[in-house]
């Protein structure tokens, strides 16, 4: 075993990153409202707020710093960030406007327990102790609370001193609109200028509203950005010093600051100049008596709502590009409103985030298993997905740095995916309704890139396991919601792509797919595989109890042809260890796995078993090709694996890769990707091992995942593949599916719950279409019954059944 006992199954307290982890980048923003992410040192960084991807974009003088004073000493000031760790190899130094040069607290610690990150400030030089909380509204099932285009930036400080302390947090921001730009030497500058920064005082905010008025409406880079604090004692500096040598402005800000922890503004009220933008900062100010805590409450929010209406986001002519506008701003009017709104609601946007993060949390599934399930979530709130006026929810497969990759809410990717489906049904069924509705023809063929809703045309042949995966997916949202109007809605299509995937695929009639099959690898498989094949039959079956719901007299024949078809397969592609590739002659086409075992070759079965479609194939088969997929296709390490394509991990890093051939015949040129590692195809691997008993194998490739995105070699919060926050890691959701035995029929209202872990002492977090919360079973000391208790954190659950340790709960 790779890892102990501990290691595996242990519950013990989440990962915390010192400040040299210097790829951790927290996602702060809501679902299609864009991120910054917060780093390790407590650096904002990664300001992806303008409707693209951004890595690697920092504004200039955004930072906040504290001042403190204790009683009859002298006040010490420091930026609220650790250091940058080495290398130092920038050709001109760090330039003055990343404030490096600035005195910094001596260490920083990171926790981060998606959706809320946690930073500790440590330095010997301050008799107090100062941590910061950050997140952005987290509700499941209400995508509005959790679409908010701001976060909350809390500064906890206590006084471990003797002595009063008088303490000022000024948080610093440089007024973005209009697109900052760096030049060669670190410099700034914006594309027009006329921008300007307000300071406003209304409600239980104080603060800077930073807009530009060179803008239209509807030009795609209009737009606004808020820093307000919500204490009540509070100093301004709407503009720092112009000066064509940055260090001046930072000289009079840092020095204006540490003298009394307030700020003097400077009077200047024209807009910036031709190219030129503005910094300013605010600073709020309590004194804090000994042992005592207060909070230093700061909102950043932003409202950019216009983004160009294309899958092509690299338009050249701004002015005239088609816009469409985000769903946050039909909610609101500008940043101030929805800066207004967080403050309005703090305490109960904040109590209810607190609810879920501690439901996910204090579950008691293995440690590593509730980070990969909670820190995939970062993909919904990521650039990844976007959330348009119209109400419509689309996305990339992923991102590049500073666009999207690959277009069109990918089926074939998508089908992976269970966090949204779970925990924001709404807009998974919008997927679905996309998909069938607009991107199925009347013959059946489905567009697995779903261009239409953009206003392009997409024309290539359709992707077997997207079509396929598709309509399990229909089936999973219908039992899962309960909603008839939305079968009934969709069945017709359904049934078209079902008979296309017969006729196009099947081109003989003989229940077994043989066709050129397109697939998520890129390339199209020929003759029978269990990729493509196993859909089918999780398809036919997903077709089946579908048509018998609705009364349709196809049911029968979907029956009769998984029968036939499962047969066939199993006999077909079955060599006794796994399922392989039915081909007289590997080479003649390239890219395809023959006798290889592949990692994904039991994805229909996972889908199944998610969604309670049962066996497609026999148990016995299912459980042994698990096993041999673990046997050949798991590696300890890379140092020996060779591997011509992208790579994902190396070294001393441990997973499973897409495809083995461990009897020696790989084909002259197989597939592109069989030598990569996937985290998306580990974790539904991993699910379905669950379900089939094989705990310590799973948590072997989970655990093996999540140690690759360890902070310093990758980010815990990005986990990629084509592209950055990839869709396909929301198949971790299934992880905590499995291990609770979860699954929810939305027709009876009925809950079932069966451990697969921990059984006399089980925990864990749970959701349905109507309402989330926790389960638990305990084991009675007295009587040694396992006594299970459901617990009501949203929603409505009035009339729910439970079904849990052979007992039955009426909620």
């Amino acid at each position: 075993m790779v890892y102990s006992e501990d290691e595996l199954y242990g519950m013990h307290p989440q990962r915390v990153f010192p400040g040299s982890a210097s790829a951790v980048a927290f996602p702060l923003g809501g679902i299609g409202t864009g991120n910054v992410s917060l780093g390790a040192r407590g650096e904002l960084r990664d300001w992806e707020i303008f409707n693209r991807p951004a890595k690697g974009f920092s504004l200039p003088n955004t930072y906040f710093a504290l001042w403190a004073r204790p009683e009859g000493e002298s006040p010490v000031t420091k930026v609220l960030q650790s250091l940058p760790p080495p290398p130092h190899t920038q050709s001109h130094g760090y330039h003055p406007t990343s404030g490096l040069g600035l005195p910094h607290f001596t260490s920083t610690l990171f926790r981060g327990e998606y959706p809320i990150a946690w930073v500790y400030f440590e330095d010997s030089d301050l008799p107090i102790k100062v941590t910061l909380e950050s997140f952005t509204p987290f509700v499941p099932l209400n995508a509005e609370d959790s679409g908010i285009p701001g976060a909350y930036l809390i500064y906890r400080v206590e006084n471990i001193s003797p002595k009063r302390i008088d303490v000022a947090i000024a948080a610093s921001i440089t007024n973005p609109v209009g697109e900052v730009r760096r030049d060669r030497f670190g410099g700034f500058s914006v594309e027009r200028g006329g921008n300007a920064n307000d300071f406003r005082r209304q409600g239980r905010i104080l603060g800077l509203f930073l807009r530009s008025n060179s803008y239209p409406l509807y030009d795609l880079r209009y737009g606004d950005l808020s820093l307000v604090t919500m204490n009540s004692h509070v100093t301004f500096k709407r503009v720092w010093l112009p000066s064509r040598w940055a260090c001046d402005s930072v000289e009079e800000f840092w020095r204006d600051f540490s003298t009394d922890g307030k700020l003097e503004d400077l009077g200047i009220e024209d807009p910036s100049e031709e190219g030129q933008t503005y910094t300013g900062s605010i600073a709020a100010m309590e004194t804090i008596a000994p042992g005592e805590v207060k909070d230093f409450v700061f909102i950043l929010s932003w409202f950019f709502p216009n983004r160009i209406k294309s899958w092509d986001s690299d338009a050249e002519d701004l002015e005239d590009v088609e816009i469409v506008r985000n769903h946050y701003s039909r909610r609101f009017s500008s940043s101030w409103d929805v800066a207004m709104h967080l403050a309005r609601r703090y305490d109960e946007l904040r109590s209810i985030t607190l609810s879920f993060h501690d439901a996910l949390f204090n579950s008691t599934l293995p440690t590593h298993v509730i980070d990969a399930v909670a820190s995939n979530i970062t993909v919904l709130r990521s650039p990844t997905c976007f959330w348009l006026e119209d109400g419509s929810f689309m996305a990339w497969e992923g991102c590049f740095d500073d666009a999207g990759c690959c277009a069109g809410t990918c089926t074939h990717v998508w089908n992976y995916a269970q966090t949204v489906a779970f925990l924001f049904p709404d807009l998974e069924r919008l997927m679905r309704r996309s998909e069938l509705l607009v991107e199925t023809n009347q013959e059946g063929k489905m567009n697995f890139r779903g261009l239409t809703s953009l206003g392009q045309i997409w024309d290539h042949e359709a992707a077997a396991d997207g079509q396929l995966g598709t309509v399990i997916r229909v089936y999973r949202e219908w039992k899962f919601s309960g909603d008839d109007a939305f079968l009934k809605e969709l069945w017709p299509k359904v049934k078209s792509a079902v008979n296309y995937s017969s006729l196009y695929w099947d081109k003989d009639q003989d229940f077994i797919l043989e066709g050129r099959q397109h697939n998520t690898y890129d390339i199209e498989f020929y003759g029978p595989n269990p990729l493509t094949g196993i859909l089918f039959l999780g398809a036919l079956r997903a077709a089946e109890e579908m048509a018998k719901y609705l009364g349709s007299e196809s049911a029968s024949s979907y029956a009769q042809a998984f029968e036939a078809s499962s047969k066939k397969l199993d006999q077909l592609l079955w060599n006794g260890e796994y399922y392989i590739q039915k081909l007289d002659d590997p080479n003649e086409h390239r890219y395809q796995h023959a006798s290889g075992c592949l990692s994904d070759q039991l994805f229909g079965q996972t889908l199944a078993s998610l969604t309670g479609l049962g066996y497609l194939l026999p148990k016995e088969h299912i459980s042994r090709a698990l096993e041999s997929i673990f046997a050949y296709n798991f590696k300890p390490n890379f140092w020996n694996h060779t591997n011509t394509q992208r790579v994902y991990a190396l070294g001393d890093d441990a997973g499973l890769v897409m495809c083995t051939w461990p009897f020696g015949d790989r084909p002259s040129f197989p597939f592109p990707y069989s030598d990569e590692v996937w985290s998306g195809t580990e974790y539904q691997v991993a699910t379905l091992m669950i379900y089939e008993g094989l705990l310590d194998e799973a948590l072997t490739i989970i655990r093996a995942t999540r140690d690759r995105y360890d902070g310093f070699k990758r980010n815990p919060w990005d986990e990629v593949e084509c592209g950055h926050h990839y869709a396909r890691s929301m198949a971790s959701w299934g992880l905590l599916i499995a291990l609770s035995g979860f699954y929810y029929d939305g027709h009876s209202n009925t809950m079932t719950f069966d451990p697969k872990i921990n059984k006399e002492n089980f925990a864990c977090f749970w959701s349905t279409s109507k309402a989330w919360g926790t389960f638990s079973q305990t084991t009675d000391p007295q009587t040694g019954n396992i006594i299970p208790r459901v617990e009501v954190l949203y929603g409505d659950a009035q009339g729910m059944k439970v079904l849990a340790c052979g007992q039955e709960i009426n909620l």
